[in-house]
């Protein structure tokens, strides 16, 4: 069993209120989850990094699981999401640096956070990068737009309808559909998480993938095959580890399902990531 769980809550810079829960002792691994999941849908309901003495922070990214929707004139573009992980950083941290995990759209809030606060941040593990910086094509604000449109027309199902679109193998179909239903049963409000989907994906985290070039803190990229995964293609996670200096990439094994659906497995890989000496020493310092 794991340490028992203490919720949170944090005023973020817009006055919208974000919701977490935090476990263990030790150095701060927060964990922040990708667009339209919640936040037990980064290591999946593991335990271990508390067993290895950390204290494990995950919360909800503004308008989706518990987190208040985007405040009044406020969206949810990357510079506001990164604001919001600030605030949250801030408050679990207690003035000492953290290491940051995030999913896809919060591997982009993570990045853009660290690029603004380096010296916030002892390490970075970046899970199914997407971006490179530039702006998405018309075809996939077309698609991200479908699919806002289909959770607001028809919920949970309307969402899942446009999502099943052949795209997916068949012998993954079955579990990328069922997590889908799954994440989006979580959420306080369906039309939140339906603006989120259209202004998201035509943010950018960073200005061009020379960006990436400026990071300065330890780096971990979690990259997936793109048989199962190619929403968070595996040319993309090869471009930003190449890009980012000191930076290394893990994966799963062929015919593995995605190390970033494993929450055991990764939860080892973040846990030996903050024990490397450069992390470590950060987390020290």
């Amino acid at each position: 069993m794991g340490a028992e769980a203490r919720l949170f809550e944090v005023r973020a810079p817009g006055g919208n209120v974000l919701r977490g829960e935090c476990a263990g002792s030790g150095p701060v691994v927060l964990q922040a989850h990708g667009i339209t999941a919640a936040r037990r849908y980064v290591t999946h309901g593991s335990h271990l990094l508390e067993r290895r003495g950390f204290t494990a922070v995950t919360y909800d990214a503004r308008g989706h699981g518990e987190s208040d929707a985007a405040p009044e004139g406020g969206g949810y573009a990357y510079d506001e999401l990164a604001g919001d992980m600030a605030a949250v950083a801030e408050e679990v941290g207690g003035g000492k640096r953290i290491v940051v995990v995030g999913h896809s759209m919060c591997a982009h809030t993570a990045t853009a956070f660290a690029l603004a606060e380096p010296n916030a941040i002892a390490g970075l593990v970046a899970i199914g990068p997407a971006s490179l910086g530039k702006s998405v094509s018309e075809e996939t604000v077309a698609y991200w737009g479908r699919l806002a449109d289909g959770l607001e027309r028809g919920g949970v199902e309307g969402f899942v309808e446009v999502y099943d679109d052949g795209s997916h193998r068949p012998e993954w179909r079955d579990t990328v559909l069922r997590l889908a239903r799954q994440r989006l049963e979580l959420h306080r409000s369906l039309d939140a998480v339906a603006q989120a989907l259209r202004e998201v994906t035509a943010s950018l985290p960073f200005s061009g993938i020379d960006a990436l070039e400026e990071l300065d803190v330890p780096v971990l990229i979690v990259a997936s095959r793109d048989e199962a995964d190619p929403g968070h293609p595996w040319d993309v996670a090869v471009e930003w580890t190449e890009r980012i200096a000191g930076a290394r990439m893990v994966n799963e094994d062929e015919g593995e399902s995605p190390l970033a659906w494993q929450g055991g497995k990764l939860s080892r890989e973040i846990a030996a990531f903050c024990e490397e000496g450069a992390v470590a020493d950060r987390l020290r310092g």
